[in-house]
């Protein structure tokens, strides 16, 4: 199976409701928007760097290593995914959003080392990202593409691929009774990311310093945490560790079980009198949360920062 990649074999279109709607908050009062500066450094790569090296592969020959993914799927994954970071999608039931965040941030700072590293580990079983050979076990290479009823990550084997692949490969403690893989474990405690695990899986893979506050037990104790999150993302790229069984809720003062679970990527930070109101990548798109300052508080566990180590 050989030919080019073509481009209308892709459409992906996302909502403006969340850009409406930030704007007429915006417009309403409040603080000055608050982004991740993403100028202080260089990008190790860049997005149009990435597609044009797409356009001079070809599609690949079906991989003895990964019987279940086929090639042309594979690569309608990878450009989706270049021509939008914001479509990484952990999947429904999963407790793969540590590595979806990895993603997004390996996406957004070095998309041509993404693509690399993914058609490296597609043709030969293994690739090399950061410090860390990846090497997945023979059970996780045949059960990628087979993942269903996750919604969208149904249809995005590369995807399945990654995110298996980095959860077979990276082990904390919520993972020691579960290290190997059976079928059903992205469900459970095999794939699930604490927030020092999630904090090493950086440090070993991407080309930042990173500086964490915060723990799987307790909220950081960073004064204002509105300020404080303000601060660091004049210099970088922020990562939040939420309780968020609130994301979805329509009563958000109201928490059950009050730990952790989720991993998102704050692209901006805004304040009124009596709301705070954030843009993060969340589940394949930009989900836009407000809540009171407390509350805030209440849900963040753990705050990452992520600064570009340009000696990389």
């Amino acid at each position: 199976m050989n030919g080019k990649l073509t481009w209308n074999r892709l459409s992906h279109w996302k909502p403006m409701l969340t850009a409406v709607m930030l704007f007429i908050f915006l417009q309403s009062g409040a603080t000055p928007l608050v982004s991740a500066n993403r100028n202080l450094h260089t990008p190790t790569s860049t997005r149009e760097e990435a597609i044009a090296y797409i356009q001079t592969l070809s599609i690949p020959e079906a991989s003895d290593y990964w019987p279940n993914v086929k090639p042309e799927a594979f690569m309608n994954n990878i450009l989706l995914n270049v021509n939008d970071r914001f479509s990484m999608y952990p999947g429904i039931g999963t407790y793969f959003c540590g590595y979806g965040a990895l993603s997004y941030l390996l996406l957004q700072d070095d998309p041509l080392g993404y693509v690399k590293f993914m058609t490296t580990l597609y043709r030969n079983g293994k690739a090399t990202l950061g410090t860390q050979l990846i090497t997945p076990s023979t059970i996780i290479r045949k059960t990628a593409g087979t993942l269903k009823y996750k919604g969208l990550l149904d249809i995005r084997p590369a995807e399945q691929m990654l995110y298996l692949s980095l959860a077979d490969h990276f082990k904390g403690y919520l993972n020691i009774l579960n290290r190997k893989y059976d079928a059903g474990d992205e469900n459970r405690f095999w794939a699930s990311v604490n927030y020092a695990k999630f904090n090493r899986m950086l440090r070993k893979t991407l080309k930042y310093n990173i500086h964490a506050r915060g723990s799987d037990l307790q909220q950081p104790a960073v004064g204002n945490v509105y300020d404080y999150i303000s601060d660091k993302m004049k210099n970088g790229t922020v990562a939040l560790y939420l309780n968020n069984r609130i994301l979805h809720k329509k009563k958000h003062e109201r928490i059950k079980l009050g730990l952790p679970t989720h991993f998102v990527i704050l692209e901006n930070i805004s304040r009124t009198e009596d709301h705070i109101t954030l843009v993060f990548w969340d589940y394949g798109g930009k989900t836009l949360l407000q809540v009171k300052p407390a509350f805030l508080h209440k849900i963040i566990f753990g705050i990452t920062v992520c600064i570009k180590n340009e000696n990389a």
